[in-house]
């Protein structure tokens, strides 16, 4: 079978490369019809509600006293009856002004200083549990989780209106950017949860599968929150988690294109620590729901397999293949073309050039495709930055190789992000 392998071409190391390019253009085309679906459909459009719903705003918040005022102000600058929205923020173990802040902005906050279990999720399960002890279980609606860094667009909680009205338990929106121009680190991420909204949750929401929630800027109903009495997903990725858990017990998650802001670390440093924690937090989830999202693959929930895709290692693999044929040439090289001949050398270093060409490649299309059929969302003064952004944007995505390698053997630990861009809708926008 070697020897017919090798008279057709079809060595043993060709047929690794060959085995893994079918199994990742298989794999991942699905994304690719998400993509041409974003672009010839454009943006969703959600039907008018029949009813105004009540809201309440989760905000967990660590030593923000800088940035939260300008959040619960864009909440209570919305185009919908304040009578209809409340605001909470969990000021978690803070050691600056932040509850200060909210409380004089309109929020209720609640402290708490509980340093063995800090972080996100912590906080909003003592944010949850509080509001449904002391408002009943059924005073609201819907809940929206937000971070102290974000900003909402005039029409957020009417639009996310639309989209709780038709029925759906769990919703995402469209995230943007605060701070485009920072550096090219915050542009990558900007581009990033662009083509996230518009060319995946977009296009899902378009073919009726399942969405993913990101971050913050997203609505749980309490529903779910009654249920758990608070909230029940404590790993590095708590929104991913949930996530996971929604695709695989079919509870589809929509999308509006409600616009909210972010704020977006400026410095690789930063950039690092907090993908670090995400891919750690992926592993998490992948390990502790794999076999759930299998199950689900089983019953034809096309999410639960849309969500296996985005949690997989993917790039263990690209390390795999370039760590076989690299070692497929140096045991070829010391055996003299013995047991590797000279052109399968050469075919196995093109391979591994090849590999990461490919993913630079294919980063730069994906944000050439965002920075056009998104600019009018770009907000930015450097214009400048649009076009060397297309060539940035790769190395970023590339960077997340050595990421991957080392979250998977280093023991990581939620650290806070610090938000320094005390920033108003009207200065993202350039109407202040």
């Amino acid at each position: 079978m070697l020897f017919q392998f090798t008279q057709t071409g079809l060595t043993p190391i060709v047929l690794f490369n060959l085995i893994l390019m079918i199994f990742f253009s298989l794999a991942f085309f699905y994304q690719i019809v998400f993509l041409l679906v974003g672009l010839r459909r454009g943006e969703v459009r959600l039907p008018e509600a029949k009813r105004l719903h009540r809201f309440a705003f989760m905000i967990a918040a660590h030593n923000e006293e800088l940035v939260i005022g300008e959040l619960i102000r864009s909440i209570a600058d919305q185009d919908y009856p304040s009578a209809l929205i409340d605001v909470f923020v969990v000021a978690d173990a803070c050691t600056d002004a932040t509850a200060r802040v909210a409380r004089e902005a309109g929020a209720t906050v609640y402290e708490r200083d509980d340093l063995a279990r800090r972080g996100k999720s912590w906080a909003l399960d003592m944010g949850f549990d509080r509001v449904l002890n002391e408002k009943g279980d059924d005073h609201y609606d819907a809940f929206f989780v937000f971070d102290a860094d974000n900003l909402l667009s005039k029409d957020y909680v009417s639009q996310m209106n639309r989209l709780f009205d038709l029925g759906y338990l769990v919703g995402t929106s469209y995230r943007n950017s605060k701070n485009f121009d920072s550096s090219w680190i915050s542009s990558a991420y900007t581009t990033w949860f662009m083509r996230e909204a518009r060319f995946l949750n977009n296009s899902r929401m378009m073919l009726r599968t399942g969405c993913a929630i990101s971050g913050s800027g997203w609505m749980v109903s309490s529903r779910i929150i009654r249920a758990m009495h608070g909230w029940d997903f404590h790993t590095l990725t708590e929104d991913i988690q949930f996530s996971t858990f929604c695709a695989a017990n079919n509870v589809r998650i929509g999308y509006a294109p409600a616009v909210f802001y972010d704020e977006q670390p400026v410095t690789f440093k930063a950039s690092w620590v907090q993908r670090m924690r995400w891919t750690k937090g992926f592993y998490q989830v992948f390990f502790s729901y794999g076999l759930d999202l299998f199950k689900g693959m089983g019953q034809g929930i096309f999410s639960s397999y849309d969500m296996l895709m985005t949690i997989a290692p993917g790039m263990i693999l690209t390390l795999l293949s370039a760590l076989v044929n690299g070692i497929y040439v140096v045991v070829g090289y010391l055996s003299h073309g013995f047991l590797a001949t000279q052109a399968e050398m050469s075919m196995a270093v093109g391979a591994i050039v090849m590999s990461f060409a490919s993913i630079y490649i294919v980063f730069f299309i994906l944000a050439l495709i965002t920075t056009v059929s998104e600019r009018r969302q770009i907000h930015t003064r450097q214009r400048w930055r649009l076009f060397t952004n297309l060539f940035t944007f790769p190395v970023f995505e590339l960077s997340y190789v050595p990421i991957t390698v080392v979250a998977l053997f280093k023991k990581v630990e939620w650290v806070p992000t610090k938000h320094e861009f005390a920033l108003s809708v009207e200065d993202v926008l350039g109407e202040g």
